[in-house]
């Protein structure tokens, strides 16, 4: 199935998040020929680390996905303020129904909808909202979700996960965090791919497959 897909659109709440819940599976996307537009809807000023400029994850979004063969002519960052998408709902949703109107993708990864954090949870919700006539599958981020249904798996070979590993190395200002680290990603893909008889893989909650 995933041969067939020819447009993927990739929504991540905060930069980074698209790469830590389908790095591996937009690298083999793009392998396979397939367009891969990733929009992130935020550049979490307020939460960058001390001494970092304010425009970092702008920045290091577009070298982490240019990692996994992105151009950056299919690479869309909005600047919604980190915590508050909630308020913005419906804001989101009109860019969304946008996209959807514009570009019709075969296949919308997004967040898990029993990911905790407020901003993934609008993401999720607002996107099942927009893209309800397409496959829509929600993308693990495993320390955010109590609760996960693995209805779907994405077998990768060792070179996608190298270039997931390498995108999320260029966030500089992530790799404070425990989960920015190349063992982890590793050892989740691995697995992930143990469980379905494959080397490595990704996993993915399903929410409607058109096929």
């Amino acid at each position: 199935m995933i041969e067939a897909w020819q447009r993927a659109l990739v929504l991540a709440p905060h930069t980074d998040d698209g790469e830590f819940g389908c790095g591996g599976t937009m690298s083999r996307l793009v392998d396979a020929g397939c367009e891969v537009r990733y929009v992130a809807f935020s550049i979490a000023t307020r939460s960058l680390p001390e001494g970092f400029p304010p425009d970092t994850l702008a920045r290091e979004v577009r070298e982490a996905t240019a990692e996994i063969g992105i151009p950056d002519s299919q690479l869309t960052v909005h600047d919604f303020d980190v915590r508050t998408f909630p308020e913005r709902r419906q804001d989101i949703l009109e860019l969304l129904v946008a996209l959807w109107e514009e570009w019709r993708p075969d296949v919308v990864f997004q967040p898990s909808h029993h990911d905790v954090h407020q901003d993934h949870q609008t993401i999720a919700q607002e996107g099942l909202r927009a893209f309800k006539r397409t496959t829509i599958l929600g993308y693990e981020i495993p320390w955010n979700n109590f609760d996960f249904s693995y209805g779907a798996y994405v077998a990768l070979e060792q070179r996608h996960v190298e270039r997931k590993v390498a995108a999320v190395a260029k966030y500089a200002s992530q790799q404070h965090r425990r989960y920015a680290n190349a063992e982890y990603i590793w050892n989740l893909a691995k697995v992930h791919g143990a469980n379905v008889n494959r080397e490595l893989a990704e996993v993915f909650q399903v929410y409607r497959i058109v096929a």
